[in-house]
């Protein structure tokens, strides 16, 4: 069965086409899920969340780009839902590992919408690359290939987003005032 036959029969409502797409994407996007949260219960519950929601729009899907794209976006809206309906904060991939003397206060202070701001500031290749790595969860390799360019220049863009994001979620918080009500 191709892509489109398989979306028109789950848009007919009929569960085994239905069941058969989420399997089909089910371990890409329990991924994504598992990359915010490392509850493994709460991954499923979000991701269940994201698939419900790939089904009700799934009439919408305009087959411009890809539908693994198309479904990643949808329940990545879930993840990010989800996160805020909690209180919670998404945690990008902003900050290098080896350096969270910062990170733990400004994911504190930075909702998702806060750090999409940022995110859109950046250059065009460098936005297309952080997103596609920290938010779609797509390799080096393959984000390499998507925009033409070499996976040591994904590696270099991405290395160049965070930094950039991290010098302007710095600059746009007031650090010292907040360890201090701490």
């Amino acid at each position: 069965m191709t892509e489109n036959e398989l979306i028109q029969r789950c848009i007919a409502n009929e569960r085994q086409a239905q069941e058969q797409l989420y399997r089909q994407h089910f371990a890409t996007m329990m991924a994504m899920c598992m990359r915010y949260t490392s509850d493994r219960d709460e991954a499923m519950q979000i991701l269940n969340t994201g698939m419900l929601r790939v089904f009700q729009k799934l009439a919408t899907f305009e087959a411009k780009g890809s539908f693994e794209g198309w479904i990643r976006r949808i329940v990545f809206h879930a993840v990010s839902d989800h996160f805020k309906k909690e209180k919670s904060y998404v945690q990008f991939m902003v900050f290098e590992e080896h350096d969270t003397s910062q990170a733990p206060d400004a994911l504190q202070k930075n909702f998702v919408d806060d750090i999409m701001i940022h995110v859109n500031r950046l250059p065009t290749t460098t936005q297309s690359v952080f997103k596609m790595y920290a938010i779609e969860g797509y390799s080096h390799i393959e984000i390499g290939k998507a925009l033409n360019i070499s996976d040591g220049t994904s590696k270099w863009h991405l290395s160049s987003a965070r930094q950039k994001l991290q010098t302007w979620l710095t600059e746009t918080t007031d650090y010292e005032a907040f360890r201090k009500n701490k």
